[in-house]
């Protein structure tokens, strides 16, 4: 089995790495000669320079039908495209990394049921660990005026300044499955995932602020 990842961020490297480890053939796909250069630094394994959702880099990289391809650029609409191109080609299983949560409704559309959603997930695991899902954790940290919750930055919300309705705080940002501390001059990016905390009241101008629609 050939393990294709198109992507040499942080994330596609520390993917790689992992297979790696596990004595998995792998072969990573970017068009940065300069990010492979670097990946080069950290890791050992097959690289190829090219678009990763063009058909002939795609055909390059496989060998049969026991291939996967794993797309975790930072385009949903990127590794989507990969995903189905990847299929049509023979990959016997194709994974992109998805950030929309329209875009999640388009994959189970086209059939594409193995998805990455890491900022979701990353998400999911600092709201349990402060509102006190753990069981370590018997009461949840906010219970009475404020709210702890997490938004999805939609496309028109891109560029603009991390203002929130309702005296929101955001508290923490991640940003291609990095989680951070977000000063006052940052900007949001599509698929950014805030965690937020906000009076309770609030959560329905939240919602609003940032609805796909």
């Amino acid at each position: 089995m050939r393990i294709v990842i198109i992507g040499a961020s942080s994330f596609g490297l520390a993917i790689a790495e992992e297979l790696i480890e596990t004595d998995r053939e792998v072969v990573l796909i970017d068009k940065s000669r300069e990010l492979l250069e670097q990946a080069a630094e950290r890791i050992d394994c097959g690289m190829i320079e090219g678009d990763g959702s063009n058909p002939d880099v795609l055909r390059e990289a496989f060998r049969d039908e026991d291939d996967v391809c794993i797309a975790v650029t930072n385009a949903s609409e990127i590794n989507i495209l990969a995903a189905l191109i990847g299929r049509s080609i023979g990959y016997g299983r194709v994974i992109p990394q998805i950030t929309s949560n329209a875009l999640l409704r388009v994959c189970c559309e086209l059939g594409l049921d193995d998805v990455i959603n890491p900022h979701a997930k990353v998400a999911e695991d600092i709201v349990d660990m402060l509102t006190g899902d753990d069981d370590a954790m018997k009461d949840p940290l906010l219970k009475d005026d404020l709210l702890l919750t997490r938004v999805t930055v939609p496309d028109r919300l891109a560029g603009e300044r991390l203002d929130l309705p309702g005296q929101g705080r955001v508290v923490a940002l991640i940003r291609d499955g990095e989680e951070q501390l977000p000063g006052r001059d940052v900007t949001m990016q599509t698929g950014d995932v805030l965690i937020v905390v906000l009076p309770r009241d609030r959560q329905e101008d939240l919602t609003k602020a940032f609805a796909t629609d």
